[in-house]
């Protein structure tokens, strides 16, 4: 299922003439949501270009049934806060503020907000009070740019 849902998520976005910065899909036992950030180098991203890719990946997800609940789509830009999806996104962000929510406990914690002081192929390293904290990537369940 979720190899299907890469697919039309990816190439509707594409098609589309949109860039994917990435989603989201929140399966739960009578209910899912399902989160896309799309982007758009030149012009940006609107709310009718939203709502164009909601309406087109709405009607595929419609025929191909492969959500097996009912959802709840929302597509948006990236924004300013942006969640971090790929380890190449992270590159981009290095010195910046970052919020971490981890799978399971590293050193004995889940939650982490510091600077992003590298980024790896495989790990991530924040500084948090002058400690530094490293995490693999399949160890990240959210990862959030902090502003101000």
């Amino acid at each position: 299922m979720q190899n299907r849902l890469d697919d039309i998520v990816k190439n509707t976005v594409k098609g589309l003439g949109f860039e994917l910065w990435g989603y989201e899909y929140r399966p739960r036992s009578e209910s899912a949501l399902l989160r896309i950030f799309i982007e758009k180098a030149d012009t940006g991203i609107s709310v009718d270009n939203c709502a164009s890719v909601s309406r087109q990946i709405g009607a595929v997800l419609d025929v191909e049934n492969i959500i097996p609940v009912a959802y709840i789509l929302e597509v948006s830009s990236p924004g300013m806060d942006r969640v971090l999806f790929k380890a190449e996104q992270y590159q981009d962000y290095l010195g910046q503020s970052l919020k971490i929510r981890t799978r399971t406990r590293i050193d004995d914690r889940r939650n982490f907000k510091g600077t992003l002081v590298n980024a790896s192929a495989s790990i991530v390293t924040i500084k948090i009070d002058n400690q530094e904290f490293k995490i693999p990537y399949e160890s990240i369940d959210r990862a959030r740019l902090v502003l101000g």
